[in-house]
């Protein structure tokens, strides 16, 4: 009697910023085309892939205590890989295979689509693969990708970065940008939306620097309105633009674009026009307080947010205050905030004045007191207002013991809502529980720090996207994507990470 062969299963483990994610998107399509199947909860993985970042100081460390981990896991179950990709490898290369001779595969940011290939190789020679391009040769978009989300979806418009950001390790290991032609993005957004994806977030390392590589400094924008002719996009977010190149054909385009949503997040990195000097950003305060000044002119309900960096070479107390002042006076809904730690290869980790680590805690505390402050402030001028939103999976930490649902209103605030099944509409007849990617109304009745809360679901919206999800959900899952045309899907939820900006 004949069996048929179980595929293969693998996990990827992500860490790091946007682009990390989407990367592994790709990584888990690719892994699907070439025919395996994502493990199941609980399951010992055939293949581990870590998709690794650079940014932080302890990556490193981070991923090689991961893989101690594994390698007493590796040598009881014969014939497991563990691939090693992203930033980190992009940095460490061979050193990777010498600290953990276990390690199958190590691959570039710039050959991501080569996992499958590489894996069999080492399976077939039993011995390490180490493949590491300098420069991108296929952009990651034309490869298989398995989405996360069957309602919203990440579209990269470009990769790399030209910025020499003092603190940052991307442009060294991503390269310089790159740019995908408008009739791409927008064909691959067009196929989405096909398939159910209703929100999209454009994708860059600099968004709003796209367009540089054709020479049209315009293009982003341009991009904008393009997408408010999809019929059936319901909503455009894009992440992350750089405030030197944030120009107001980009504000006119998202106040005058219904789909673009009232959202904003543009890293400030330190409010001290010294300290910008020293991480070479090419802005000052007066700048980017005029940029949120314009933002807020034509789109008065803008959640705008930001990421902060605390702590930085030579940062004096007077420059600290600086920061504190430009927080006071932007009024972010939230900020990612962060203290600095050395990136190795990065120019800053060779400053002199290191700020001491006891110094940097305190200030980082007094910051994160002053943005809760701030943004619960802002929240509780949302409470009795009506918002629509579209419902979101595993957002909602403690949905499950609460009986409640969460999702993200135009300007990406999270809510979270009341929801019994025996809740009618005035006047109408019972409402179906909505699902992910359907849009419900409510009233604000509550408001903390990082969230909001609506005890009154005023109408459902069921929709296409709502629709997608269910049909991912109930139905048969699909074993591969093909080539260069994306499956549906959103990120995950952020990881806490600044965007690599």
């Amino acid at each position: 009697m004949s069996t048929v062969a179980q595929p293969r299963t693998y996990e990827v483990k992500t860490y790091g910023c946007q682009m990390n994610v989407h990367d592994s998107e790709r990584l888990s399509g690719l892994l699907e085309d070439a025919g395996y199947a994502r493990v199941p909860a609980g399951e010992q993985a055939d293949v581990v892939v870590f998709n690794t970042c650079a940014v932080r100081e302890n990556a490193d460390n981070k991923l090689y205590g991961n893989l101690g981990h594994l390698a007493p896991v590796k040598a009881e179950h014969p014939g497991m890989q563990i691939a090693v990709g992203g930033c980190l490898a992009q940095k460490d290369r061979d050193t990777i295979t010498r600290k953990a001779p276990y390690v199958d595969v190590v691959f570039g940011t710039h050959n991501i689509g080569s996992l499958p290939v590489l894996l069999e190789r080492a399976r077939v020679q039993q011995e390490a693969q180490v493949e590491i391009l300098e420069s991108l040769d296929v952009f990651p978009s034309t490869l298989p990708t398995k989405r996360e989300s069957a309602y919203a979806a990440w579209v990269s418009v470009s990769v790399g970065c030209n910025n020499t950001c003092t603190f940052c390790i991307v442009p060294a290991l991503r390269g310089k940008e790159k740019d995908r032609r408008p009739g791409e993005i927008l064909a691959e957004i067009e196929a989405l939306v096909a398939e159910g994806v209703s929100e999209i977030t454009l994708l860059g390392q600099n968004v709003n620097a796209y367009g540089v590589e054709f020479g049209d400094r315009q293009a982003f924008s341009k991009l904008l309105r393009a997408c408010g002719e999809i019929e059936g996009l319901e909503r455009v977010r894009f992440t992350s633009p750089h405030p030197a190149e944030f120009t107001d054909d980009v504000i006119d385009a998202m106040a005058e674009t219904p789909n673009v949503m009232p959202s904003l997040h543009m890293p400030l990195q330190s409010g001290s026009d010294k300290v910008l000097k020293d991480m070479r950003r090419s802005y000052r305060s007066a700048k980017y307080l005029g940029i949120l000044e314009r933002v807020r002119e034509q789109i008065p309900h803008a959640a705008i947010t930001t990421d902060i960096i605390v702590g930085f070479p030579g940062e004096t107390e007077e420059d600290f205050l600086e920061t504190m002042r430009v927080v006071r006076e932007s009024r972010f809904a939230s900020a990612f905030t962060f203290q600095y730690s050395k990136r190795p290869g990065t120019p800053a980790a060779e400053l002199p004045d290191q700020v001491s680590p006891e110094v940097v805690k305190d200030r980082y505390g007094r910051l994160v007191d002053l943005v809760n402050e701030i943004a619960w402030e802002e929240n509780k001028q949302l409470v009795g207002r009506t918002v629509e939103l579209m419902v979101a999976e595993g957002e909602g930490r403690k949905d499950t013991e609460t009986q409640r649902l969460s999702g993200r209103a135009p300007d990406n605030r999270l809510v979270h809502f009341a929801w019994d099944d025996t809740a009618v509409e005035e006047g109408r007849s019972p409402v179906s529980r909505p699902r992910p990617g359907d849009m419900v109304t409510v009233e604000i009745t509550y408001a903390a720090p990082h969230h909001l809360v609506a005890d009154r679901v005023l109408s459902v919206r069921r929709t296409r996207s709502g629709d997608a999800w269910q049909a991912r959900t109930e139905g048969p899952q699909q074993t591969g994507v093909g080539l260069g045309m994306p499956s549906v899907g959103v990120p995950a939820p952020l990881p806490d990470a600044p965007a690599c900006r």
